[in-house]
């Protein structure tokens, strides 16, 4: 009999074993998707306060005068900060999210090709590490400056 280079198939069983396996492996990263998932309502909800708060200001801004058109410019200074902030922040989150989906879908492209894709799912994770962190650390800098801009005790009918 002549040896045949091709691969063998894989017995029924082993085949399923090896995609419950694979299912085994993406179970974490889908609930890193949850997590992310939830990142991203909360930083869509900042952004539209954001949003908002520069609308009603903008509303008022033809009755302002002296100092309040003072502080109003310096509230729009501090909001536009905040939201370019909150959208870095937004992207950064949904790209890590986006490399998680594609380190899933090549989990089981390996498993169904056969192919030797370990160092590809390991550039995604480590890269989705990185796009999740850079969008936390806006996130981080959008509250401290919100923080920052927060006026406890000030006049209420500045605007």
């Amino acid at each position: 009999m002549l040896p045949t280079l091709l691969p063998m198939p894989l017995p029924y069983t082993q085949e399923v074993s090896t995609i419950a396996h694979v299912i085994e492996l993406a179970i974490a990263p889908v609930f890193l998707i949850t997590g992310i998932g939830a990142l991203l309502a909360v930083m869509s909800n900042r952004l539209a306060r954001i949003i908002d708060r520069a609308r009603q200001i903008e509303a008022k801004w033809q009755d302002l005068k002296g100092l309040q058109i003072i502080d109003a410019k310096t509230e729009f200074a501090s909001l536009s900060k905040r939201a370019k902030l909150a959208s870095y922040a937004i992207n950064f989150c949904a790209f890590a999210a986006l490399a998680v989906c594609l380190l899933i879908a090549t989990l089981f492209v390996d498993a169904f090709i056969g192919t030797n894709l370990r160092w590809f799912v390991g550039s995604l994770f480590v890269l989705a590490m990185f796009s999740l962190s850079g969008g936390i650390v806006c996130f981080l800098r959008e509250v401290h400056i919100a923080m920052l801009s927060l006026r406890i005790g000030a006049p209420i009918d500045v605007v």
